[in-house]
């Protein structure tokens, strides 16, 4: 047997365990960065007076006013993880986390700029969303679903893997 016909027998036997990883992986990722980003929009709105007085005194969001700042924050930290989870318009959604997470850091940078934990997870998130916005939701996603033709569609284990489905959308 050539060293050819043995690595095609590999990737062969190997290909299906690695999808189902692959897909796994992917809706861990989005299961992830919605719960972190998710946690803290409901920290603002439990308490509501609080983060608008943060958002006066504490973080300064450029061109905002605090109280709007406030409520886009939170809006986008409640909504845009429902739509991660469901994997519907998930690259939107990375989209729009990735710029919260990109506010958060300018307008909060007197204190993250010497607390290298703090700015680190924000560098983690973002690299999550990273992944997402280019590897798209996964298989297990309602845009696949949707991208399938819905429940009469093909076993997702035949359809192409995220990159290759970037040119079909």
């Amino acid at each position: 047997m050539s060293i050819a016909t043995l690595s095609q027998r590999i990737a062969q036997a190997t290909r299906t365990p690695l999808a189902v990883g692959a897909d796994l992986l992917e809706l861990a990722i989005r299961f992830y960065v919605a719960k972190v980003f998710f946690l803290s929009g409901l920290t603002k709105i439990r308490d509501w007076s609080t983060t608008l007085a943060l958002f006066h005194d504490e973080y300064h969001v450029p061109l905002l006013p605090p109280d709007v700042a406030a409520a886009l924050g939170a809006f986008g930290e409640l909504a845009f993880p429902v739509f991660l989870v469901a994997g519907l318009g998930t690259r939107f959604a990375a989209l729009g986390l990735s710029f919260v997470n990109a506010v958060a850091v300018i307008s909060y940078w007197q204190v993250l700029s010497s607390a290298a934990p703090a700015l680190a997870q924000h560098a983690f998130w973002a690299t999550l969303l990273l992944v997402i916005l280019f590897h798209g939701p996964g298989r297990i996603s309602l845009d696949a679903w949707i991208l399938r033709g819905g429940a009469g569609a093909p076993d997702a284990r035949t359809l192409p893997r995220g990159d290759q489905l970037t040119a079909t959308r």
